[in-house]
Protein backbone atom coordinates (compact mmCIF):
# COMPACT_ATOMS: atom_id res chain seq x y z
CA UNK A 1 0.00 0.00 0.00
CA UNK A 2 2.80 2.52 1.02
CA UNK A 3 4.56 2.16 -2.17
CA UNK A 4 1.62 2.56 -4.35
CA UNK A 5 0.73 5.80 -2.01
CA UNK A 6 4.59 7.01 -2.92
CA UNK A 7 3.66 6.16 -6.62
CA UNK A 8 0.63 8.02 -7.01
CA UNK A 9 2.41 11.26 -5.00
CA UNK A 10 5.29 10.68 -7.87
CA UNK A 11 2.23 11.11 -10.57
CA UNK A 12 0.51 13.85 -8.97
CA UNK A 13 4.29 16.10 -8.33
CA UNK A 14 5.11 15.57 -12.19
CA UNK A 15 1.72 16.55 -13.17
CA UNK A 16 2.04 19.64 -10.94
CA UNK A 17 5.41 19.99 -12.49
CA UNK A 18 4.20 19.67 -15.92
CA UNK A 19 1.15 22.18 -15.37
CA UNK A 20 3.38 24.79 -13.71
CA UNK A 21 5.73 24.52 -16.96
CA UNK A 22 2.53 25.86 -19.31
CA UNK A 23 1.54 28.41 -16.35
CA UNK A 24 5.33 29.76 -16.18
CA UNK A 25 6.24 29.60 -19.46
CA UNK A 26 6.87 32.86 -20.58
CA UNK A 27 8.76 33.54 -17.15
CA UNK A 28 10.83 30.26 -17.86
CA UNK A 29 11.30 29.87 -22.16
CA UNK A 30 12.06 32.32 -24.32
CA UNK A 31 9.50 31.99 -26.89
CA UNK A 32 7.99 34.90 -28.88
CA UNK A 33 5.66 32.83 -30.56
CA UNK A 34 3.01 32.76 -26.95
CA UNK A 35 2.18 36.06 -27.70
CA UNK A 36 2.33 35.73 -31.72
CA UNK A 37 -0.56 32.71 -31.42
CA UNK A 38 -2.92 34.69 -29.23
CA UNK A 39 -3.25 37.60 -31.06
CA UNK A 40 -4.75 38.52 -34.24
CA UNK A 41 -1.77 36.57 -36.21
CA UNK A 42 -3.54 35.64 -39.43
CA UNK A 43 -2.56 39.38 -40.86
CA UNK A 44 0.74 39.70 -39.24
CA UNK A 45 4.26 38.71 -40.29
CA UNK A 46 6.41 36.46 -38.04
CA UNK A 47 7.35 38.30 -34.76
CA UNK A 48 11.33 39.03 -34.86
CA UNK A 49 13.35 36.22 -32.97
CA UNK A 50 16.83 35.34 -31.97
CA UNK A 51 16.66 31.49 -34.07
CA UNK A 52 19.31 30.05 -31.87
CA UNK A 53 17.80 30.82 -28.66
CA UNK A 54 14.43 30.01 -29.65
CA UNK A 55 15.73 26.51 -30.73
CA UNK A 56 17.64 25.92 -27.57
CA UNK A 57 14.22 26.63 -25.24
CA UNK A 58 12.08 24.87 -27.50
CA UNK A 59 14.46 21.77 -26.92
CA UNK A 60 14.81 22.54 -23.30
CA UNK A 61 11.19 22.57 -23.04
CA UNK A 62 10.79 19.58 -24.39
CA UNK A 63 13.25 17.96 -22.97
CA UNK A 64 11.58 18.86 -19.11
CA UNK A 65 7.81 18.27 -20.85
CA UNK A 66 9.52 14.43 -21.88
CA UNK A 67 11.38 13.84 -18.58
CA UNK A 68 8.31 14.01 -16.73
CA UNK A 69 6.16 12.22 -19.43
CA UNK A 70 8.45 9.12 -18.61
CA UNK A 71 8.54 9.55 -15.28
CA UNK A 72 4.75 9.51 -15.37
CA UNK A 73 4.60 6.96 -17.32
CA UNK A 74 7.34 4.42 -15.59
CA UNK A 75 5.23 5.21 -12.24
CA UNK A 76 1.88 4.37 -14.20
CA UNK A 77 3.05 1.31 -15.47
CA UNK A 78 6.53 0.19 -13.96
CA UNK A 79 7.62 -1.17 -17.37
CA UNK A 80 11.16 -0.57 -18.62
CA UNK A 81 9.92 -1.36 -22.06
CA UNK A 82 7.03 1.15 -21.94
CA UNK A 83 9.69 3.72 -20.91
CA UNK A 84 12.39 2.47 -23.81
CA UNK A 85 9.35 2.78 -26.77
CA UNK A 86 8.05 6.21 -25.23
CA UNK A 87 11.93 7.37 -25.35
CA UNK A 88 12.25 6.14 -28.81
CA UNK A 89 9.16 8.09 -29.53
CA UNK A 90 10.13 11.34 -28.01
CA UNK A 91 13.26 11.16 -29.90
CA UNK A 92 11.72 10.59 -33.43
CA UNK A 93 8.72 12.91 -32.57
CA UNK A 94 11.19 15.74 -31.30
CA UNK A 95 13.59 15.32 -34.88
CA UNK A 96 11.07 15.41 -37.07
CA UNK A 97 9.40 18.55 -35.77
CA UNK A 98 12.09 20.43 -35.03
CA UNK A 99 13.20 19.82 -38.38
CA UNK A 100 9.62 20.72 -39.99
CA UNK A 101 9.55 23.75 -37.56
CA UNK A 102 12.87 25.14 -38.46
CA UNK A 103 11.83 24.89 -42.37
CA UNK A 104 8.24 26.71 -41.43
CA UNK A 105 10.29 29.65 -39.34
CA UNK A 106 13.83 29.87 -41.41
CA UNK A 107 12.84 28.29 -45.35
CA UNK A 108 9.66 30.33 -45.63
CA UNK A 109 8.78 33.97 -46.29
CA UNK A 110 5.18 33.45 -45.30
CA UNK A 111 4.98 30.03 -43.85
CA UNK A 112 1.53 28.43 -43.22
CA UNK A 113 0.53 29.62 -39.56
CA UNK A 114 -1.61 26.75 -38.74
CA UNK A 115 0.99 24.06 -39.46
CA UNK A 116 3.41 26.36 -37.62
CA UNK A 117 0.98 26.66 -34.72
CA UNK A 118 0.29 23.00 -34.45
CA UNK A 119 3.89 21.74 -34.72
CA UNK A 120 5.18 24.18 -32.23
CA UNK A 121 2.13 23.13 -30.11
CA UNK A 122 3.02 19.49 -30.34
CA UNK A 123 7.10 20.58 -29.07
CA UNK A 124 5.91 22.87 -26.44
CA UNK A 125 3.15 20.55 -24.85
CA UNK A 126 2.89 16.90 -23.55
CA UNK A 127 0.68 15.91 -25.89
CA UNK A 128 2.82 12.51 -26.77
CA UNK A 129 1.92 11.75 -22.92
CA UNK A 130 -1.88 11.86 -23.84
CA UNK A 131 -1.19 9.14 -26.19
CA UNK A 132 0.98 7.09 -24.61
CA UNK A 133 -0.85 6.29 -21.68
CA UNK A 134 -4.20 4.79 -22.98
CA UNK A 135 -1.86 2.94 -26.04
CA UNK A 136 0.27 1.54 -22.85
CA UNK A 137 -2.46 0.43 -20.66
CA UNK A 138 -4.79 -0.83 -23.67
CA UNK A 139 -1.44 -2.74 -24.47
CA UNK A 140 -1.19 -4.02 -20.55
CA UNK A 141 -4.90 -5.12 -20.45
CA UNK A 142 -4.13 -7.05 -23.64
CA UNK A 143 -1.42 -9.21 -21.95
Amino acid sequence: MQNKTIRYFGIFIAFILIVSIRFFESKLFYDPFLHFFKSDYHNKSLPDFEGFKLLLNLFLRYLANTLLSISIIYLLFQNKMHVKIALFLYLILFVVLIIVFSFLVFGLDKPDYLLLFYVRRFLIQPILLILLIPAFYFQKKTE
